[in-house]
């Protein structure tokens, strides 16, 4: 019998992260700050983020060691399995060879913490004794949680409002490990206060939480600030990922023809793919690179190349970035984590120098995908998982159509055990596909700041 888990020994297990800045094709635009409307410097970053975050933030290094702290954090669930998903491949009846990296192993159930130990260990380092943060789904405040307990320090998490509803067991996660979770717009920040004033009714957003999380930061001197996704030095801590599954690919013969990732602020998709870019750019491979989205919130497929406000309120870095418009809300679908009107600027470039593709799909084809996977490999999908287990479907049905082998690999971002209710809907047939708000981004396009470099 052939062992579907591809293995790779402690000893294996990478020690460096890779910097994809290093290998852009073309000069990344700077980050504005939203002070002084300039490009941002060192000293722009220093009141929410430790020095070493803003280091690996500028740097145009292309590897940077892990610190043997944030090794033996990371060692305590990696290096995560690599699984040939043959059941998967027999019931679609497809030549292809279906591979997925499984991040649901990881004690908060998701590739997060990847990003959570390293960035709590830069802030104890330089003697920071409370971070604070937003989160969509849940699954970024579940890990930085984890992250606060394993080195001493307390974080306090921004809930968006219909996430923290609908997934009442992140709140407990969050709180087991010692965290404090607020449901955001809250009354305790001046631009909740705005928002609340403003939409009584809202849903929150993504820009909203990380409007109140750096707000908090900013306004407390013993508190920084932390973001699971979008930046550059987020993105490159999740390279382990990627650079354990060329080593894991190697291993089994293969290598992939596509490299897929579902994609909301970017952070599970760059650390799986950016490792393959990098020969893609480097050697010459021919893999395609393709992230999913929402189809009601297309940041990438339908956003607007420009420069934008990270959050909703104004206070966070200006970025280069495919957008919806900071003051997009988007329908309130159960992946969570999706919910954010921008992009990663390094997953933008690489989109717009047609280095890698992207889809968007209807949350109720997602979940059908997602229940084909949980019958046939057993691990329910989080909801974020199911847009990236849906292109899979599809690019082994496509391979079955042409009658020809295709080797797939996907990044399975995070299991779904805390998603529940989103299945209860899906199965009373309660799930709505939510068209996409055209009306609503073009109004939020008007908001664009206007920068002059």
């Amino acid at each position: 019998m052939t062992d579907k888990r591809i293995i790779l020994n402690k000893s294996e297990m990478p020690s460096k992260w890779y910097n994809i800045v290093a290998d852009m094709p073309v000069p990344m635009k700077p980050t504005i700050s939203p002070r002084t409307m300039k490009p941002a410097t060192p000293d722009d970053f220093i009141p929410i983020f430790p020095m070493g975050i803003i280091e690996q933030e500028v740097s145009e290094k292309d590897f940077i060691d892990i610190p043997e702290e944030v090794m033996e954090a990371l060692s305590i669930w990696r290096p995560t399995p690599l699984v040939r998903a043959t059941n998967l491949e027999k019931y679609l009846d497809t030549p292809a060879k279906i591979y997925y990296k499984n991040e649901s192993v990881s004690p908060p159930g998701s590739h997060k913490p990847n990003t959570a130990v390293a960035q709590a260990y830069y802030n104890k380092k330089e003697g920071i004794e409370k971070i604070s943060t937003e989160t969509g789904a849940g699954q970024w405040g579940s890990a930085l949680s984890f992250a606060g307990a394993l080195f001493g320090i307390d974080i306090v998490v921004y809930m968006v409002k219909i996430s923290f509803e609908q997934k009442p067991y992140r709140k407990s996660m969050i709180e087991a490990w010692g965290g404090t979770i607020y449901s955001s717009p809250t009354d305790r920040t001046e631009s909740g206060r705005a928002i609340r004033k403003q939409h009584p009714d809202t849903n929150g957003t993504l820009g909203i939480a990380i409007s109140e999380a750096v707000e908090h930061a900013a306004t407390n001197d013993d508190t920084n600030y932390s973001i699971g996704s979008v930046l550059n030095h987020v993105c490159m801590h999740q390279t382990i990922v990627g650079e354990e599954a060329l080593l894991q690919m190697k291993k089994t013969g293969d290598y992939p023809d596509v490299v897929i990732g579902c994609i909301g602020g970017g952070s599970n998709f760059a650390g799986l793919s950016y490792p393959f870019v990098r020969e893609k750019i480097r050697d010459g491979k021919k893999t395609r690179i393709v992230g999913v989205e929402p189809f009601s919130c297309p940041s990438l497929t339908k956003g607007l190349y420009a420069f934008d406000y990270g959050d909703t309120a104004m206070v966070a870095p200006i970025l280069f970035m495919h957008t919806l418009g900071h003051t997009f809300e988007p329908p309130g679908i159960h992946a969570g984590g999706l919910r954010y009107h921008g992009m990663a600027p390094t997953m933008c470039l690489l989109y717009d120098e047609k280095l890698m593709d992207a889809v968007a799909y209807h949350q109720n084809a997602c979940f059908d995908a997602a229940v084909k996977f949980a019958r046939t490999e057993g691990i329910i999908p989080a909801p974020e998982t199911s847009h990236a287990i849906k292109a899979a479907i599809d690019e082994a049905l496509e391979a079955k159509k042409e009658g020809k082998e295709r080797v797939i690999l996907f990044n399975f971002s995070g299991h779904g055990h805390f998603d529940m209710a989103a299945y209860d809907k899906y199965f009373s047939k309660d799930l709505e596909d939510y068209e996409y708000p055209s009306a609503k981004i073009e109004a939020a396009l008007k908001e664009l700041p206007k920068v002059e470099l």
